[in-house]
Parts: C-alpha cells; structure tokens; sequence
C-alpha cells in the first residue's frame, strides 16, 4: 500500500542514480469511463450524424466553445481529461443544450447502456 512507508522505500531506491520530479496536489476525481463513453458516444456521435461532422471535429468544436479561455494573448482549452466528475458532468449537460438548441435529443446517461 503506499500509505507504508516500506513501500516509499522499495519505490525510491528504483530511482538510485537517477534524476526525479515530484509532483505534489490535491486529489480529485476525473471523470470516469462511463462518463467519456456516453459523451463520446451519444453527445460527440449524435451531433456528428447530425451535422455530417468527424466525431473528432465535434469534439474539438465543443471543447473551443465551452473550455476555453482566453490568458493574455493566447487561448487556452481544457482537454476533457482533465476534467473533475463534476466539471465533465456540467460539460456534458452545456453540450446536451446545445444539441436540443440544434433539435437534437441525447439520451440521458442512467438509459445509456
């Protein structure tokens, strides 16, 4: 468990010799895989069928219109990777309006199977 101190040091004497980073920061859940897999497979297809649009194509629309930002001269957009449960959970439900702006209705996660 790396609670265990043993552990620490069985896994830092693999780094003898060697250069390291240690990165230190809160925890926080990312979003899940049923999560990504309804998005990508009810939000990004539905709206890919109906546009006529690359799933990827939507994807990359999506994030620019809801995850960027703009930091001095330059715009920033968040990969949905890097998003919390519930950051993607608010994501998701921007993206479900936009369908049903577009006349598109997308299944509700709890019916996606």
């Amino acid at each position: 468990m790396p609670e265990q101190p043993a552990f620490w040091r069985m896994y830092r004497d693999g780094f003898e010799g060697k250069q390291v980073e240690v990165v230190l920061r809160k925890w926080r859940r990312q979003r899940s895989l049923p999560q990504n897999s309804w998005y990508w497979s009810c939000i990004v297809m539905g709206l890919a069928t109906e546009t006529g649009h690359t799933s990827q194509e939507i994807h990359e629309a999506l994030k620019h219109r809801f995850l960027s930002r703009i930091e001095g001269k330059l715009e920033i957009t968040r990969s949905t990777a890097d998003l919390t449960t519930a950051e993607f959970s608010e994501y998701c439900e921007r993206c479900r309006v936009l369908a049903a702006e577009m006349g598109l209705s997308i299944t509700n996660p709890g019916e996606y199977e």
